[in-house]
C-alpha cells in the first residue's frame, strides 16, 4: 500500500546520488499501486531497464495504466530531446513501428513489453498518443499519478524517463501525497485534470495519433502470459541481474522490489515450485499423500446431500482444503472450477489465494477494499458465460462487507447459477445483519459453510437461517471435533492451566455497584430499559476486561516460564482489548473489512508488551496489531525464533497461520465463546518440532455478593465462565488438576460441573 508499506522522505523529494533516487521512487510505488496514469515527453529503453523492475508486482497487484506518450517519429525530434538531457544516442521508441523496437530489445525491455502486451489484453492499459501541434517543439511533460485505491500520489519534476534522467543526471521528482492535507490533495486533483484533459482529447494543443495500431502490434509481437510467468520472469531477471552497473543507492530500492516479487512468488508457491512451461496449470490435490480420511467423508455426505452442506470442523483441521477438495472433485468430473469465497476479513482474502495456489488453482480475482479492478474481469467473465459451452474457470475471492454491497453483490451474483460453487469461511458471519437479508438472493446451487462453531449464541433464528440455507436436516452435513483431531493427530495434545484472578478493592467495589443497579431494572421489558442495561452490562464487562491484577499474573506466567526453560520462545499472548471489549453477541464480522484497535487498546497492550520486555533484556517480543505492515514478516521471524513472543488482541483470530507457537496466555475477557475456541485451535496447529502446547488462561472470577438480589445474575454470569473452563479442560492432558482449581468458585455459587 502506498501510505503503509513504502518508507516516504518527509520532504516528499527525490533527487539523483542522494538516499531518495527517483528510480527508487518509481520501483515502490509500481509494487504498491494498483493505478498509474502516466504522461511522457519520451521514453528509451535505458529507461524500461530500470522501471521494469516492479511492473509484474503492479499486474498481480490487479494493476491498470494509462498513457499518454509524445509520438516520436522524426530526427528532428530525437535531436532535441537529446539536446535537452546531454544524450548522444538514445534508443528512444518509435511506437508506430513496433518490429523495429522488438529486434532491439534486451531480455528485461522483452519483460517490460510482455507486461504491456499482458495489460493490453486484459483490458488494462490505455495508450494515447499525441504529438504537438503544427510541428513545433516536442510534448514534454514529466507527470503522473498514483494510486492504490485508498490513497493518491501524484510526481512532477525535471526527471524524464531516460536512463541518463534517472541515473546520470542530477534530476529531481516532488511527490504530493494525499495523507498530507487538502494542500497536497489540491495538487494531485489539478494534476489529475490536466491529465484527464489531454486522455479524453479535449487539449487544443496537442495532435492526436490513433493508438489501436500500436496495441494491436504491441500484442502480435509478444506471446501472451500469464501472471505466474511473468513473475517468474521478473524474478529470474532481479536474481540474475549484475550488482555493478547501478548506484548503490537504487540497488536498495530495487532490491525492495526483489523482496515484495519474492513474497508474492513463495506465497503462491511458485519459488520451490516453478512451472517451465507456458500455460494454465493442471489442478490438483497439494500433497501426494492426498486428502486425509476424514476430507474424503466430508465431500462424500456433500455430495449425497446434493453438493449443499454445512461442515462443522475444529479450527486447524482444514477447513480450507477439505472445501477446495470438494472444488477439485468438480473440477475432475467437469473439467473446470468456478468458486465464489466469502471471507470474514482482507486477511483471509490472502490466505485463502494462498491456499487455492496450492491446488494449483490459478485465475484468482480478489474482491475488496486493498483491491480494485476486479469489475472488468468479472464483466468479461459473464460475457464469456453467455455461451452455454463455455468451461472457463476462475476463482473469485471476496469479504463479507464488499459482497454484501448492493452494486458489488449484484456482479457476482450474476455468473453461472449451476456451474459455481459457494463456499462461505466462518459462516455463521452470514446468520445475522445485511448478510442474513441477502441469503434468499444468492443463486448458487452449490454451497458449503466452513465454520469451527457454526452455532450463533443466543440466535435460535440466526441458526435456522444457515441450517436451511446450506441444506442441513436438523445436523451438520459434516462434523470433525477437536476431540477427534486430537486423537488422529491433527491437532496437537495440550495442557491447560486457568488461572483465576481477583479484583481489587475498588473495582470489587464498582462491579458491585453495576450490579445492584442491573439486578434492579433487569426483569423490565421496557426496550429504552433494556438498552440501559445494556450499556451497564458493557461498562461492568469492562471492570472484568480490565482487571488490574491480570498484569500480576501474567508477569508470573512469564517469569515461571522463563526460569524453567531458560527462554520464552514461541508465545503468544492475547492482551485485552480497550474500550470496546465484545459481548456475547459479537461476531468476528466487521463491516469496515479491519479491526480498530482504540487508544485505550493501545495503552493495554503496550503495557503487556511491556512487561514482556522486562523479564529479560534478551527476550525479542513484537506486537501484532491492525497497524502492523510488515505482518507477513514477523510471522516468519517468529516461525524461525528470531522473534520470542508476539502479542496480539484480536488480529490474530483472522485466519492467521502460527503453527510453530507452543505458549499461548490468554488475557482478553472476551464474552464470545467462539474466539476462545478459534484461539486454542490456533495454538493447537501441528508442527513438525512442536510436541505439545501449553494454555494458561486468565479467568477473571468477582468476589462473593450477598445481595440477594445480584446473587442469581452472577451465578449465571459465573457460570458461563465455569462453562468454558470445563471446556478447555476436559480436552486437556491434565484435566483433573484444572478442574480442581474451580472447587471453591462451585462451592460458593453452588454450581455442578457436568449439568
Amino acid at each position: 500500500m502506498l501510505k503503509a508499506d513504502i518508507r516516504w522522505p518527509r520532504h516528499r523529494r527525490y533527487k539523483s546520488r542522494t538516499e531518495w533516487e527517483p528510480a527508487g521512487f518509481f520501483s515502490d510505488c509500481l509494487c504498491n499501486s494498483t493505478h498509474f496514469d502516466l504522461m511522457l515527453g519520451f521514453f528509451s529503453s535505458s529507461a524500461i531497464s530500470v522501471l521494469s523492475d516492479g511492473f509484474a508486482t503492479f499486474l498481480y497487484n490487479g494493476g491498470h495504466m494509462r498513457f499518454v506518450i509524445n509520438d516520436i517519429l522524426t530526427e528532428d525530434d530525437k535531436n532535441a530531446i537529446s539536446l535537452g538531457v546531454g544524450e548522444a544516442e538514445i534508443p528512444y521508441f518509435n511506437m508506430n513501428n513496433i518490429e523495429a523496437i522488438k529486434a532491439t530489445l534486451s531480455e528485461r525491455d522483452q519483460h517490460f513489453f510482455e507486461c504491456l502486451s499482458w495489460l493490453i489484453r486484459n483490458n488494462r492499459l490505455d495508450i494515447k498518443i499525441i504529438s504537438p501541434k503544427d510541428g513545433i517543439g516536442i510534448s514534454h511533460t514529466k507527470s503522473g499519478v498514483f494510486s492504490d485505491g485508498l490513497n493518491e500520489i501524484c510526481f512532477d519534476g525535471s526527471c524524464n524517463f531516460s536512463r541518463s534522467a534517472l541515473l546520470d543526471n542530477i534530476e529531481s521528482i516532488t511527490a504530493s501525497c494525499d495523507w498530507d492535507g487538502p494542500v497536497e490533495v489540491a495538487k494531485i486533483e489539478s494534476q489529475k485534470e490536466d491529465f484527464e484533459k489531454v486522455f479524453k482529447g479535449d487539449d487544443d494543443s496537442v495532435i492526436y495519433v490513433d493508438a489501436e495500431n500500436v496495441k494491436t502490434r504491441l500484442t502480435s509481437n509478444f506471446p501472451e502470459k500469464s501472471i505466474t510467468d511473468l513473475l517468474e520472469d521478473e524474478y529470474r531477471l532481479l536474481k540474475n541481474r549484475p550488482k555493478n552497473n547501478l548506484p548503490t543507492t537504487v540497488m536498495v530500492s530495487l532490491s525492495r522490489a526483489k523482496d515484495r516479487l519474492e513474497a508474492i512468488i513463495e506465497k503462491n508457491h511458485m519459488l520451490k515450485e516453478p512451472n517451465p512451461t507456458y500455460g494454465t496449470p493442471i489442478p490438483e490435490f497439494p500433497y501426494a499423500t492426498g486428502p486425509r480420511e476424514y476430507q474424503k467423508n466430508a465431500f462424500e455426505n456433500w455430495k449425497q446431500n446434493k453438493q449443499k452442506g454445512l461442515f462443522a470442523m475444529a479450527t486447524g483441521t482444514g477447513k480450507t482444503i477439505t472445501s477446495l477438495n470438494c472444488l477439485l472433485e468438480i473440477y475432475k468430473h467437469s473439467n473446470y472450477y468456478k468458486a465464489l469465497i466469502l471471507v470474514p476479513t482482507i486477511t483471509l482474502v490472502e490466505q485463502w489465494e494462498k491456499e487455492c495456489r496450492k491446488f494449483k488453482f490459478d485465475n484468482i480475482i480478489k474482491v475488496c477494499s486493498k483491491y480494485s479492478g476486479w469489475k472488468s474481469t468479472v464483466g468479461n467473465l459473464k460475457l464469456l458465460e453467455q455461451n452455454p459451452t463455455s468451461n472457463q474457470s476462475y476463482i473469485i475471492i471476496s469479504t463479507y462487507a464488499s459482497f454484501i454491497r448492493s452494486n458489488i453483490f449484484d456482479e457476482l451474483c450474476s455468473l453461472s447459477k449451476k456451474k459455481l460453487l459457494l463456499i462461505a469461511d466462518e459462516a455463521h458471519n452470514m446468520g445475522a445483519g445485511r448478510v442474513s437479508q441477502r441469503l434468499n438472493d444468492i443463486p448458487y446451487v452449490r454451497r458449503i459453510g466452513l465454520s469451527a462453531t457454526p452455532e450463533r449464541q443466543f440466535d435460535e433464528a440466526g441458526n435456522a437461517k444457515l441450517m436451511d440455507f446450506f441444506g442441513c436436516d436438523g445436523q451438520y452435513t459434516f462434523e470433525y471435533s477437536m476431540q477427534e483431531a486430537i486423537q488422529n493427530g491433527a491437532l496437537c495434545k495440550y495442557y491447560y492451566y486457568p488461572h483465576l484472578v481477583e479484583l481489587t478493592a475498588d473495582e470489587m467495589a464498582d462491579y458491585v455497584e453495576l450490579s445492584k443497579k442491573i439486578a434492579k431494572i433487569f426483569k423490565n421489558e421496557d426496550p429504552d430499559t433494556q438498552e440501559i442495561v445494556k450499556r451497564l452490562l458493557l461498562k461492568r464487562k469492562r471492570i472484568i476486561h480490565k482487571a488490574a491484577n491480570k498484569r500480576t499474573v501474567f508477569e508470573e506466567i512469564l517469569r515461571e516460564r522463563m526460569n524453567s526453560n531458560g527462554s520464552l520462545k514461541y508465545t503468544l499472548v492475547y492482551a485485552p482489548e480497550g474500550n470496546l471489549p465484545d459481548d456475547q453477541f459479537a461476531d468476528v464480522f466487521d463491516t469496515k473489512d479491519i479491526i480498530d484497535d482504540d487508544m485505550d487498546s493501545a495503552h493495554i497492550i503496550d503495557e503487556f508488551t511491556r512487561i514482556v520486555r522486562d523479564i529479560d533484556e534478551h527476550v525479542v517480543v513484537s506486537k501484532f496489531t491492525g497497524d502492523t505492515s510488515d505482518r507477513d514478516l514477523i510471522l516468519k521471524d517468529f516461525a524461525d525464533g528470531k522473534i520470542d513472543v508476539l502479542t496480539s488482541m484480536k488480529c490474530l483470530d483472522e485466519g492467521v497461520d502460527v503453527p510453530r507457537s507452543e505458549l499461548a496466555i490468554f488475557c482478553s475477557s472476551t464474552g464470545n465463546p467462539r474466539q476462545f475456541v478459534q484461539r486454542r485451535g490456533r495454538v493447537l496447529r501441528t508442527h513438525k518440532d512442536k510436541h505439545c502446547a501449553i494454555i494458561h488462561d486468565l479467568v477473571v472470577i468477582p468476589g462473593y455478593v450477598s445481595d440477594e438480589d445480584t446473587y442469581e445474575l452472577e451465578k449465571g454470569l459465573v457460570g458461563t465462565e465455569v462453562k468454558r473452563v470445563r471446556d478447555f479442560a476436559v480436552l486437556s492432558e491434565n484435566c483433573n488438576d484444572t478442574l480442581a482449581v474451580l472447587d471453591d468458585v462451585l462451592t460458593r455459587y453452588n454450581i455442578s460441573l457436568f449439568e
